[in-house]
């Protein structure tokens, strides 16, 4: 892999330049690394002169936040492959004075790396499933857990899981996703053209859209034709972009090649970055993943109060916020086009609407506060004053 030629001796270079105390975050993607901002956004704040690394497992997270500076992050790396010598060399050059995993990329040599410079070693936002090699049998993926000085669980099941297997260093911190949302949401990223568009009228987002979810946002846009529409596709693929186009009624074009004609009542991103501001103009939004690999970030939208509808979960226990978000009556789980058009006509309603947003927002605030927990925690165990 290109991304991972030169990685020791880039490092090497950075540590050299940047000596004392260092947080090292790993995580396995994007949507791990959203998880671990607030928390290394708290740390920062208590400790300014420590440096922060993040280790990306995947080049698709890696390749999106490498292209631009990252808000209190110091150093960007891919992990190295997992052997005894290259976690060896990488946790010797890194010397990090804290380090944490965040949900469930564990590395077994990386951390007995750690483990055997007795440095502090974290697991964040864990969640658990009782199906995992963790619960089934005492061996290799169970000692993984053991070497960890403190795990933070998302939920409390996962909390009892852990419990039920004998490991007594867990705590029940909450999704640190919650905090991120509700301060994205104080801070969007301005677009001024977005604004004046959709000003007056009535505009909708949906987020990380693939074929099996416009399948069902089609109909129900040609049925609405009135209503205007912000579409950001997960693959930014021009040919699907201009096959939905054809398909639609309204008037569309990609973000890229608008000219900021306001009779275009259709438009799809087409480039990286915009989603999670995009759902400030929304009224209700749509997030797309559940018919496939996996549903994306529907508290993204719930964070600015906004209503979110997407496809059937086929496996509730990965994204348990899909079902809270039934349960807490801001989200709307939707399989076919004439279920969508139900749930979208009940929404234009105002009181019934006005309920939805009142509870997102409450649902959002009572779940803030997952990263204070941890970083209280950290700071009391293990880090002088």
């Amino acid at each position: 892999m290109v991304g991972r030629k030169k990685l020791f001796e880039r490092l090497s270079d950075f540590r050299e330049q940047n000596k004392g105390d260092l947080l090292w975050f790993h995580v396995a993607s994007l949507g791990e690394y959203e998880q671990s901002r607030p928390v290394i956004a708290l740390l920062k704040e208590k400790y300014p002169n420590a440096k922060v690394v993040v280790s990306f497992f995947s080049p698709s997270g890696y390749d999106h936040v490498i292209k631009k500076p990252q808000q209190n992050v110091d150093f960007i790396s891919y992990l190295p492959l997992d052997t005894h010598s290259n976690a060896i060399r990488f946790v010797s050059l890194l010397h990090p004075t804290l380090v944490f995993f965040v949900k469930y990329d564990l590395w077994y040599e990386h951390i007995l790396a750690l483990k055997s410079r007795s440095i502090p070693i974290f697991l964040c936002s864990a969640s658990f499933r009782s199906d995992q090699s963790y619960f089934k049998s005492d061996g290799f993926f169970r000692k993984i857990l053991f070497q960890l000085d403190h795990i933070f669980t998302l939920n409390q099941n996962s909390l009892e899981l852990l419990e039920s297997i004998g490991y007594v260093n867990g705590s029940f911190a909450g999704d640190t996703r919650f905090d991120r949302v509700a301060d994205s949401a104080k801070s969007p990223k301005i677009f001024p053209e977005l604004e004046q568009w959709s000003t007056g009228d009535s505009v909708n987002v949906a987020g990380s859209v693939w074929q099996e979810d416009m399948d069902l946002l089609i109909p129900l846009l040609n049925r609405n034709p009135k209503d205007k529409w912000i579409i950001a596709p997960h693959d930014l693929d021009a040919e699907s972009m201009g096959r939905w186009s054809t398909e639609l009624s309204s008037k569309a074009v990609r973000f890229s090649q608008w000219d900021y004609d306001p009779e275009v009542r259709i438009i799809f991103i087409d480039n990286i970055g915009m989603l999670s501001s995009l759902y400030q103009f929304a009224r209700i939004a749509y997030v797309g993943g559940a018919f496939g690999k996996g549903l994306h970030n529907i508290l993204e939208p719930l964070g600015f109060g906004v209503p979110v509808m997407f496809g059937k979960v086929k496996k509730q226990a990965k994204f348990p916020e899909a079902s809270q978000s039934l349960i807490n009556g801001c989200g709307f789980e939707v399989g076919t086009v004439q279920e969508i058009e139900r749930i979208y006509q009940k929404l234009q309603k105002e009181e019934h609407y006005n309920q939805c947003v009142t509870a997102a927002q409450s649902w959002v605030e009572a779940n803030v506060g997952a990263s204070k927990r941890i970083v209280d925690r950290v700071v009391k165990m293990f880090v002088k004053s």
